[in-house]
Formats: C-alpha cells, structure tokens, sequence
C-alpha cells in the first residue's frame, strides 16, 4: 500500500488530505480497512519527514512543494546558516533559525529566491545527540568537549568517564542528561586519540559520521575461522574459469580488488566477461560479521584512510581477486555485438585465477599510446580490443541519452605522518573509462534478467528530475547570456544530453555541468525499478563490488537463491520488507560516506594550502556570492576571495547579470573568469581557504607564476 500511496502522491503538485488520497488510489476503489492503513502510513511518513504534514490537514510530498526544503543545516559561529542540499544551499538568518544548531535535520520555507535562496527554518525534525565528537578542554577543573562540528552546544564530561583525558584528546562521547537549553551532561565512550597523532583527524571526521574503523568482538572472533586460501571442496559445482585470460585493472595503490574481466570472440560478436568476487560465500546472513558489514553499508575512502566494510582479512585476503591464486567469483558473461547491443548472456559461480594485477596507468600507455609496460606484452591485443569495444558500449549508451558530465575529481596524498603533501586532479583516461562501461553492462545485464523473472530485488535507481529544478538551471544559464535549447515538457535523458552538448564549449562549462548535476535527484537504493536516468538505464543495480558495498552483497545472495539454488521457497512479503530496510540503510550510510570523504578532502586541502601562504596561482571563478566569490585553482583546490579583498572598489553581486560588479569602475567577474590569487590564509581546523585577487602577477612580472 505505502507503493501506492507513493505513486499517487509524486502526481500531486498541491496537497492533499487522507480522504482525497484515498479517492485516487485505484480510482477510489479503496476498502473501509484499507483507508486506516493509508492514514497510519500517512502518519508513519511525516513522521519519518518523508512527506509534510500541513497547517490545514493536507500531505505533500516535499520535492513537489515549491517552497519546502527538507536537510541538513550548517551553521557558521557567527550565527547564520545554511540549509546543505543537492543544488542551492539555502541561506538562513540568524533570527531565521527557530533553535536549529548545527547538523540539525530541519524543514525550511524558502522565503525569497531574488539574490540566491533565503528561508527560514519552520521545524526542526531531529537534533542528534549520540555521536558527539570533539576536543577535550579542561575550564576551572572541570572537562568539556568543543565539538569537531562547531554546534554551539555546552557539552560537559561526567568526571568518571574521563578514561585519563587530556588536553585536546579527542572524544566519542554520549548524553546523559539535558541541565538546560543547550548544555547537556555526558560521558566519553570513547577515545579516538590526541589531536596531534598522525591519523586522529581523519578519524575524528569519520567518527562524527558514525563510520567506526574497529569491527565488533563478535566478528573478530568470527574471522579467524575464515581460511586464508580457497579449499577444493569449496569449487565443487562452480565453472573452472582457470583456464581463461582473466586479470583485474585497478589504482596502483587498490588492496581490495573485487572485479576482473576477460574478452574472447564469438565470429564478430564480444564475449565480454565481468567476474566479480564471491562475499557472499563467507559473509552469511545471521553472522556478527553480515550485521558489521551491513550497518557500515559501505568502505570509507578518506584520503589516505580505508575504513572497510568487511574486515582486511577478507577485503584484502581470501576475497580480493589477486593476482596468480584461485578466488570464489560469480561471473556475467555477456555476447555483444559490434553496436553494442547484448544478445545474450549467462550468470553463474565460478572460480578464477587472475593472471595479472594491472593498473591504470600502465594499461593507459598500452590503449592510448600505443606503449607496452614490461609484463604486459601478451595482454596489449586483449587489452585493445576490450578498448574497441568500450568505445563501442559508450557510444551505444550515449545514443541512448547516457549523461557524462565528465567531473574530475581530487586526490589526496599523505606524507608518512598523515599530513596533506600534495595536491592533485585525478585524471580520467580511457582504462578507467573502460572498466566503468564493462561495469555498467553487468549491473545492466544482472539487473534486467531478475527483473524480468518478476522476483524482489534491490535496484539502483535514478528518477527524473523535477521540472523546476531544470528551469531554474534553464534561467541561471540565461542569466549568463546563453541561450540554449531544450524541450522541457517531459524530461529525458536526451534533454539533459542536449543541454550538456550546447555548452561545452562555454568557458563556465565545468561549473554549469556541476549545478546541472545538483539539480538532478540523487541516485539511492531501493525495491522498486524505477530506472537510472543519469545512465538512461530502464533497469539497474550495483553487482560488481561487494567488498565495497553491501548492496552488491545483497545482489550476490539473490542470485544465489534464485538462479543457482532455485529457491523460491521464502516468504516474499518478509523478504520485499527486507530489502526495503537494506536499501534504506545503505543509501543513508553512503550519504554519509559521502559527506565525510567531502570533509576529509576540505580539511586536508586547507591543511596543504598552511604551508602556501602568500603564494600566487591562476585558477578560475567557481561560485559567486553576495560576500564573494570561490575560485578553484588547477588542482580543484578551492577558497574565497572576499568581497573586501577584491579590490579598492566597492562591490556587490549582481544577481540580474550573474556577476559581482565593481560600484565606481564596473569592473565584472562572472563564473569561468581566469584570476589570480594569493593565498592569505588557510585554517585546517576550520577547513578554510582565503585567497585575495591579484592584479598582473603583483610582483610587476607578468611572466613569474606560482603552480601548485
């Protein structure tokens, strides 16, 4: 029924009371029991803040209202805030916030969209109190804790939790009791380290996002009885894929490798073969090792920190795919023909032994520039051909309307201390664009043959974007002087295509591709196929890296029960709510993934920039502001230059013109801008940049640069 009532209610732009649901659903055709079951979900959703619950009695759902916003709010010392969503943060006023502190969940009205977005909170949905973290501070004998987070909250330490706290150990502490408004008593659960120990300000971050690097008791126990080589007993009844040329290509630095991959021919058609890593052979449900691994829902990869899913033992050991040894792998061989189409394929256990761990770099030289690495010589021709036809996939899938907003991302590098030495953007070559496309087949293929056979399953699904998100986009590209051409009446992937297409060679290009990108829903986990926009799939799932992901654990197991075992035995009804609480689960705990991955790049870029104060770099306007504007240099390192220190002018941000425009010289900078900036400040513990403009060079050299 909760399908239902979600079904009608996306088709409602204005809100509606239980009795007018009612009369939708099945075209009224609804039983008296079956109105208090809607009404009970109805309570359960606002509840949850799934839907809004108005002042008159109606339902709504909040990405059909207008002027709702449902997040995270981010408040600055000085007392404003911002709600954090996908697209605009929405700014809110200090005397705006109704109690809101930071890292609250709230509901807010935008109240004006004239120079950005303003709102004010309306109600705060849930203020979280049991994951605390932050630094020790000894005041007049007694302990606090300055939390990682900048709330303003007081939070004191009961003196028998202290566990021989110091000064500036960090902290997982727990209420215990509220002694007023905002000052809560509470207890160290805890002790991450001292803020000074190379590692600790990772940790503290991934700590505040409830991603914990220590597994339980339980499962460390459990580990041990897990074998460090595959037995012969466990490859009865699997495919001997020994014999095949099969190898992994990965990072250079990659542990945990879960996919490889193989290509023969078949007359002109490709035997394309996708052999991922069986952990659902040694993760089994009911075990404290599945309970760690699906509260986790997914690895951390913070810099120069993993925080697995699965404990090393496994991610690295008895499950990575590597190089020269026998590994347990379920395998999607695909036939594809040279349009790119699969005419057929099958999905079975197998046992591989990959002949070679390759890396990305060497198989570039090798497909891109025709340079063979020592031990790749009898691997060049395959690699080649598996190139040929990625082309292929990729051409095929972009015809389909497939998006590929083509953002690079950072790569942080760590000196042996922990400490940010450099810098960099990670480069996007053909192998890494390769692995991506045969990956998408198989997730593709896997998801569409269950699909097919009408059984539960759980879905990577990606909805379409809301009409207004795309104007709003439409009217700030506009803003900018574009005109581009788009039919915005009914949304496909076709039409995000063309938009992506008429602008790229606009300077701002990487910039709008970005806010296009967070006008878009987010993808997420979930029982119903919905289909992926983004990759203008109509069916799809994640199948190719359970080590990484506990949805692909899930997949892996379900393809066991239903087309190796043929057990259709089970309880759908217990097994569907199941796999809704999973897909719920881990789509909030790669949200947060997410979130401390962005945290951890920002503190560790500001922690790299300390040691770059006065320096002068190119780099090019990103975002604008009515206090600024950000200016991202070649690494993607980004900070502000604010408006004071622009120049002697007096500026302001235009929001007609899309630019921040100088009062006396109008003098105008607009998004893709080439500048030049020194850096004057930068706080790690902040995660701060500020950059100031720089006329010339300002040194009087048009020829000196700095790089970074």
């Amino acid at each position: 029924m909760k399908d239902k009532v979600l079904e009608t209610l996306k088709k409602q732009n204005n809100a509606v009371t239980c009795e007018e649901l009612c009369s939708l659903i099945d075209n009224g055709n609804i039983q008296v029991k079956e109105i208090e079951e809607v009404q009970e979900i109805l309570n359960k959703m606002v509840q949850k803040s799934e839907i809004y619950y108005t002042n008159k009695g109606k339902y709504i759902l909040f990405e059909n209202c207008k002027d709702l916003e449902i997040g995270e709010i981010s408040v600055h010392p000085k007392g404003f805030g911002f709600l954090l969503l996908p697209g605009e943060d929405v700014h809110i006023e200090r005397g705006m916030l109704n109690g809101a502190v930071d890292g609250d969940k709230v509901i807010v009205e935008v109240v004006s969209r004239h120079e950005g977005l303003e709102g004010r909170v309306i109600r705060v949905v849930e203020r979280n109190l049991n994951n605390l973290v932050g630094e020790v501070k000894f005041v007049h004998g007694k302990a606090f804790v300055t939390l990682e987070d900048k709330r303003n909250l007081i939070i004191e330490l009961e003196p028998s939790s202290l566990k021989n706290c110091v000064e500036g150990t960090i902290v997982l502490a727990g209420i215990v009791r509220e002694v007023k408004k905002n000052h809560y008593l509470a207890r160290v659960n805890e002790v991450i380290g001292h803020k000074d120990d190379a590692g600790v300000d990772i940790l503290t971050i991934a700590y505040k996002h409830e991603i914990y690097p220590e597994f339980s008791k339980k499962t460390e126990k459990e580990i041990e009885n897990i074998p460090n080589e595959v037995s012969k007993e466990e490859l009865v009844n699997r495919r001997d894929l020994t014999d095949k040329v099969i190898f992994t290509i990965d990072g250079a630095d990659t542990k945990d490798i879960d996919d490889a991959i193989s290509l023969e021919m078949k007359g002109s058609n490709f035997l394309l073969g996708v052999h991922i890593a069986d952990v659902s052979h040694y993760v089994k449900p009911g075990t404290a090792l599945n309970e760690d691994a699906m509260n986790r829902g997914t690895s951390s990869y913070l810099a120069d920190t993993v925080i697995p899913m699965i404990p090393h033992k496994l991610s690295n050991g008895i499950c990575s795919l590597n190089e020269g040894v026998i590994r347990l792998a379920e395998s999607c061989v695909m036939e594809i023909t040279p349009k790119g189409e699969v005419v057929d394929f099958e999905i079975f256990e197998s046992f591989i032994k990959s002949a070679k761990k390759m890396t990305y770099s060497a198989v570039n030289e090798v497909i891109m520039r025709d340079n063979i690495p020592e031990g790749y010589e009898k691997y060049a021709d395959t690699l080649k051909k598996m190139n040929e036809l990625a082309h292929i996939l990729r051409n095929y899938k972009t015809r389909k309307g497939s998006l590929d907003f083509e953002l690079d991302e950072v790569k942080i590098i760590c000196d042996e201390f922990g400490r940010c030495c450099d810098v960099q953007r990670r480069v996007r070559e053909d192998g890494e664009k390769m692995i991506e496309q045969f990956m998408i087949m198989a997730n593709e293929t896997v998801a569409t043959c269950i699909y097919n056979m009408d059984l539960p399953f759980i879905y990577r699904v990606h909805d379409i974007p809301s009409n207004e998100k795309i104007e709003d986009f439409m009217k700030f590209v506009s803003v900018l002087g574009y005109q581009v051409k788009a039919k915005l009446k009914d949304i496909a992937p076709k039409t995000m295509q063309d938009i992506l297409e008429q602008l790229k060679d606009k300077k701002e290009f990487e910039t709008l591709s970005a806010n296009l990108l967070r006008s878009m829903r987010k993808a997420k986990y979930q029982r119903q196929n919905i289909g992926h926009f983004g990759l203008a799939s109509e069916c799809y799932t994640h199948f190719t890296s359970p080590i990484r992901r506990y949805p692909d654990l899930l997949v892996h197991r379900l393809l066991r029960k239903y087309l190796f075992d043929h057990d259709l035995k089970d309880d759908m009804d217990k097994l569907m709510m199941k796999i809704d609480a999973i897909a719920e689960l881990s789509s909030s705990r790669e949200l947060a993934a997410v979130e401390a991955e962005r945290e951890v790049d920002d503190m560790k870029m500001a922690e790299y920039m300390e040691g770059h104060i006065g320096e002068v770099y190119e780099g090019k306007i990103s975002g604008l502001t009515n206090f600024g504007m950000f200016v991202e240099l070649e690494n993607m390192v980004e900070g502000l230059i604010k408006i004071s220190n622009i120049g002697t002018d007096f500026y302001v941000y235009n929001s007609d013109v899309m630019a921040i425009v100088g009062d006396a010289s109008k003098e105008m900078f607009r998004l893709g801008d080439a500048v030049k900036v020194k850096v004057i400040g930068a706080s790690k513990a902040s995660k701060q940049i500020d950059f100031a403009l720089v006329r010339g060079d300002g040194n009087g050299n048009s020829k000196q640069k700095s790089k970074v």
